[in-house]
């Protein structure tokens, strides 16, 4: 006796002999339309194209690149040469003073009193010449009628005694006088003054360690360069060796901690002739002028040296590469086949580097189309050129090589919808 189940479910239907047919048929046409794209498909695609210069054997600026530090050319430290109480501050801090203009202003009650007791001091001595000189010209004259050799000795004697007390006085007022004068304290020199250390009211005493106030010099200012010795060394061997025609003056630019050139050149002011002991580099200073003060003491700047001529290759920045361990490669096109290359560089030109070893004359060099590029890959060299932007110009129209490429064919047949459905 059948179940309730059993009697709900509907009768399994065996497919028909038409049907089976049907799906047979399907399945044929798709495997006959997938062998027929295969064997539509191309064998391979043509060589790639690459825009490539031809290197060159040229006389090249020598220019290195070198951190600095801006340092002011001057700058000093104003303290007092007297002691006294601070009466007055004569100065606007953060303003440009010339050598000599009044800073600060001390007591000088007691300086003028001291001056005037050296002068009275000064009167006295000259007053006691002109006595000394009177006794002593009437003793010599009365030599052998009233007075004897030795009196004329000992009035000779105190004659030089009262010069020598006039020389002492005057001394004494000449130094009063001056201590009176630095009761006013001057700038030294010519710069920018910094904010007063000093209050009025303050007693300051001469020869004190804390200053005043600072005044620093900024046009010029001058720029420590740091090279590595191992670069020194390397310029020295390259002029033995002939390869590197040295400026008679060298000439450096500056580049800003925002990226912005330095409208002005600085000259050599002294060569370094040590090296650090920390850092293993050599300082060279530079000095610029700096008449909007932009530049100021402690700025970190990029420094670019005009060493003098080489005989070098430029290869543009954009077609090199440096891998981890900082080895700088280019490719260069040899047969029909391109070849990566390990470059000898000496520093940068207009956005090119100074290429020494690694290509030779008339190779070679693709600067465009870098991508996918393998050791031995066939490509098709296309002589290319820079703009004054660096920019390749020049370059044959991707047309050509889409011409050649094989278009893959629409197949002949495929399925309708209704046969899929089917």
């Amino acid at each position: 006796m059948q179940s309730a189940v059993a009697m709900a479910m509907p009768p399994i239907r065996k497919p028909d002999e038409m049907t089976m047919y049907k799906f047979t048929l399907f399945a044929g046409a798709a495997v006959l339309l997938a062998s027929s794209v295969v064997a539509q498909a191309p064998a391979g695609m043509p060589p790639k194209q690459v825009g490539v210069v031809e290197a060159q054997v040229q006389d090249v600026p020598r220019i290195v690149t070198l951190p600095g530090r801006a340092v002011a050319a001057s700058s000093t430290a104003i303290r007092p040469r007297v002691s006294g109480i601070v009466t007055e501050i004569l100065y606007e801090p953060g303003r440009f003073i010339a050598a000599g203009t009044p800073m600060f202003r001390i007591d000088d009650t007691t300086y003028e009193a001291n001056a005037a007791a050296a002068a009275a001091q000064l009167s006295s001595a000259q007053a006691q010449v002109t006595e000394a000189q009177a006794a002593y010209t009437r003793t010599e004259r009365l030599v052998g009628s009233g007075s004897t050799q030795a009196q004329v000795e000992s009035a000779r004697a105190t004659l030089d005694q009262a010069r020598a007390a006039v020389d002492s006085a005057q001394a004494n007022l000449t130094l009063a006088q001056a201590q009176l004068g630095w009761t006013t304290v001057t700038s030294p020199l010519s710069g920018i003054a910094s904010v007063s250390a000093a209050s009025i009211g303050d007693l300051v005493t001469e020869g004190q360690a804390d200053a005043m106030a600072t005044v620093t010099q900024l046009d010029p200012i001058e720029v420590d360069m740091y090279e590595p010795s191992s670069r020194f060394l390397s310029v020295m061997d390259d002029i033995t060796d002939g390869t590197l025609r040295l400026n008679e003056e060298l000439n450096a630019t500056l580049t800003l901690e925002n990226g912005r050139v330095y409208q002005g050149q600085g000259s050599l002011v002294a060569p370094g002739v040590t090296v650090s002991t920390t850092t293993g580099s050599i300082d060279t200073r530079f000095r610029f002028d700096n008449p909007d003060n932009m530049i100021l003491p402690g700025m970190f700047l990029r420094g670019q040296v005009d060493l003098g001529i080489t005989q070098a290759i430029l290869v543009s920045q954009s077609a090199t590469s440096r891998d981890k361990l900082g080895k700088l490669t280019a490719w260069v096109v040899v047969d029909g086949k391109v070849s990566q290359r390990a470059l000898t560089e000496e520093g940068t030109y207009e956005h090119q580097w100074i290429v020494t070893g690694g290509v030779e004359d008339g190779d070679m060099v693709v600067v465009d189309g870098l991508a996918g590029l393998s050791e031995g890959a066939e490509v098709v060299p296309v002589p290319v050129s820079f703009d004054d932007n660096g920019v390749v110009r020049d370059r044959a129209p991707a047309q050509a090589q889409t011409d050649t490429e094989p278009q893959a064919e629409t197949p002949a047949t495929a399925p309708s919808d209704a046969s899929a459905t089917e």
